[in-house]
């Protein structure tokens, strides 16, 4: 039984690596098709901006909402409806640049869809998983991200270049269809506590979404009644909570920037092409991948063997992350060949993914009852950061283009690239400052 257990803690783990694989597949997958037919159109990097920063506005809209639906009627059913919604959103919509309403439209409904998703999994994996395995098992689920974003800049320009724009869109629609069945299968609630462990340490069938309130019977004693109110306002002062949003923001300014501005940066400011460039553009997202996982299991080796305390763990690996990736960052643009450039973005975006084991796992440290709502509330920054990011790049690269004539030289993309490595140094000393591993939220 004991081992049955184990196997279907692990199997919900996996599933939701896959999960978010699939979300980044799909992710860059339009940033890809769309940037082609958009280059085919004539579409100036200002509108490319709008369009591509469109998804986040709708994903910003859903993340506070998505943690609370998460924890009321439980992260795995809203989990299996976001994949549901966007899915059938990339199948029926058409990839055409000149239909500008179209497909706000529609990058308004996916982000919004997919807004609900991580919420969803950090309620899942706060039920599912005791707290001396959540490094390596957020860092599990979270590098799927990384490994999809990296399999979709391997296959996805082969597939436009012979098969066109709209077949990445049906691609990732059958992703999503298959991912679902998967999930409703397979996807169970956490079997009921038979013992006090559980529900000391946080996790099982304590944490299972309750009504507002409900009647519990206590073994040999009287019918007591548990209420289920979100702490709102301890949650938006709190310092700690600060701190993580504060970083995710900083994190999800370099990705979104990156993985939506890189195709251009090779093509235009390198003058490659992505076609050719074989398995060397995937080199960032998989490098992720791994630093990712390297981080998760080097966290819970740090806390298991006391070899530093959680609060000590987060703040170090946050740090270390964060400073290395700045220096990265504002280096990428003084390289000028490919391998340079796949070099310093590889850096950066794989020491990013180290310091998720610092911010990006504190959720379920602080508050591992609400970590869906405190996932939400931060990941609302990251969405943000994703708004302002892609959308201002566009337009610093207009205005470069208009000062310099063209994208290629180095000093067009330098505001680029020095703006999330400030910020990387910035967010670390607030999570020095301000951030906790202690459970602070009951």
């Amino acid at each position: 039984m004991k081992w049955m257990k184990f196997q279907k803690r692990y199997l919900i783990v996996i599933l939701t690596f896959v999960s978010t694989c699939v979300c980044y597949v799909e992710r860059v997958g339009f940033s890809i098709a769309y940037t082609f037919a958009a280059d085919a159109a004539g579409i100036n990097q200002s509108s490319k901006g709008t369009i591509l920063s469109t998804f986040y506005y709708g994903y910003a809209c859903s993340q506070v909402p998505g943690g609370w639906a998460a924890q009321k009627i439980g992260g795995r059913r809203v989990l299996l409806l976001s994949f549901v919604l966007w899915s059938s959103t990339c199948f029926l919509v058409p990839l055409d640049p000149n239909r500008v309403t179209i497909l706000v439209v529609a990058r308004l409904l996916v982000g919004v869809a997919q807004g609900f998703i991580f919420p969803s999994i950090h309620t899942v994996l706060a039920q599912w998983v005791p707290p001396h395995e959540r490094s390596r098992s957020v860092s599990l689920t979270t590098s799927g991200m990384y490994l999809g974003a990296a399999m979709g800049m391997l296959v996805l320009p082969s597939l436009v270049k012979f098969r066109g724009p709209q077949s990445v869109f049906l691609a990732e629609a059958a992703l999503g269809v298959m991912w679902s069945f998967l999930w409703f299968k397979y996807a169970t609630d956490p079997p009921r506590s038979e013992h006090q462990k559980a529900t000391a340490t946080s996790f099982g069938e304590s944490m299972l979404p309750t009504k507002a309130s409900q009647k519990i019977k206590v073994e040999n004693g009287p019918t007591t009644v548990r209420t289920s109110k979100i702490p709102w306002k301890k949650i938006l002062v709190s310092g700690p909570v600060w701190a993580i949003v504060v970083n995710n923001f900083t994190f999800h300014y370099a990705l979104y920037v990156l993985m939506n501005w890189l195709p251009t940066y090779f093509e235009l400011g390198l003058q490659l092409s992505l076609q050719e460039m074989g398995f060397a553009k995937m080199m960032p997202y998989f490098n992720m991948f791994i630093f990712s996982n390297i981080g998760g299991v080097l966290a819970d080796h740090l806390i298991t063997k006391r070899i530093m305390s959680v609060t000590k763990t987060r703040k170090f690996l946050n740090t270390v992350g964060f400073i290395v990736s700045s220096l990265a960052l504002m280096a990428l643009p003084i390289f000028r060949t490919s391998g340079g450039a796949v070099f310093c973005s590889s850096v950066a975006l794989g020491f990013l993914a180290l310091g998720r084991a610092g911010f990006a796992v504190n959720h379920m440290d602080i508050a591992p009852k609400y970590a869906g709502i405190v996932m939400g509330v931060s990941n609302t920054a990251g969405t943000l950061a994703g708004i302002i990011g892609v959308d201002m790049t566009g337009k610093l690269l207009e205005a470069a283009k208009a000062e310099y004539s063209d994208l290629s030289g180095p000093e067009s993309w330098r505001a680029v690239f020095y703006i999330p490595g400030l910020l990387c140094v910035f967010s670390s000393f607030i999570f020095l400052l301000f951030s906790t591993g202690e459970r602070i939220f009951d």
